[in-house]
């Protein structure tokens, strides 16, 4: 049934894409889901300088840029590389893929993080790092359709870290999603938005030990189903004390001021406070 719904949201124009996960976005702000539940309470602890209508704005706006997020994806995973590019209508940066032989993208779950991997993937081979799902058959499906030509899929495992030490060896392109919960191990508490939160260190401890070029990296959805820009800009996340504390802050101010730019586009109905907060 997934894989049906996805592959019919593929055969749409990316406007008319849009247009419906955009409903889907208001019907999930509307029934007072689970979704706008943490997305008002991220937003909240977020965002405290905002008054609560101009919270509660944000808050449906998010949901709304959600749900485009969920109708793109079968748009994107089952269309090929070629035509996925094709709704790039401008790129900014794109030279930094290629000045330096180590360098690592920071992805944030901002925009569409699914079409940067494909569109980048084209330029260089590259290698994402990537949560598996739970369910055996979701996983699956999930590495089919994203584990393609040259773009490769790491597990947020110990093999994964291995897999990802060898591709940057090899000077490929690595990726990796630094503002996803990464349990006890692999983390420690940081400030993001002035809240503490779990964070991964591992880009971080990546960037030290290989003096890697970080470039900050997403696609930012254009309005009205006219297509995405993608970016990529390089952000220094090394501390000049070298203590990895230091780094991991510098890199979620990073992380902090590209949301800003655009704070409806980022996944606030993640739980990115998890084990610091009650959700």
């Amino acid at each position: 049934m997934i894989k049906f719904i996805l592959k019919f949201f593929s055969i749409m124009p990316l406007w008319l894409n849009h247009f419906i996960g955009g409903l889907i976005g208001k019907i999930l702000y509307w029934t007072n889901g689970r979704s706008k539940r943490i997305s008002k309470q991220n937003i909240e602890l977020c965002f405290a300088e905002l008054t609560q209508v101009q919270q509660d704005k944000l808050v449906k706006k998010s949901l709304i840029e959600m749900g485009k997020g969920l109708s793109e994806s079968g748009f994107i995973w089952f269309n090929n590389f070629e035509h996925n590019a094709s709704y790039i209508k401008k790129i900014k940066g794109l030279e930094h893929l290629f000045s330096e032989p180590n360098t690592i993208l920071l992805v944030p779950h901002f925009g569409c993080w699914e079409i940067a991997a494909r569109v980048v993937s084209l330029h260089k081979p590259t290698t994402f790092m990537y949560k598996a799902l739970p369910n055996k058959k979701q996983n699956a499906l999930l590495l089919s359709v994203r584990q393609q030509r040259d773009l490769a899929m790491a597990a947020a495992d110990k093999k994964g870290v291995l897999k990802l030490h060898r591709a940057l060896k090899e000077e490929q392109l690595i990726a990796i999603l630094p503002d996803q919960y990464p349990g006890d191990e692999g983390s420690i508490l940081s400030t993001f938005f002035g809240q503490k939160a779990v964070t991964m260190t591992l880009l971080a401890k990546m960037a030290r030990k290989n003096n890697a070029k970080v470039l900050m990296t997403w696609a930012q959805r254009l309005d009205k189903g006219q297509g995405y820009e993608l970016n990529f800009k390089p952000i220094d996340i090394l501390s000049e004390s070298g203590v990895l504390k230091e780094d991991v802050a510098k890199m979620n101010q990073a992380i902090e001021a590209l949301i800003r730019t655009k704070p409806e586009q980022y996944l606030w109905n993640y739980k990115r406070f998890k084990g610091v907060i009650q959700y």
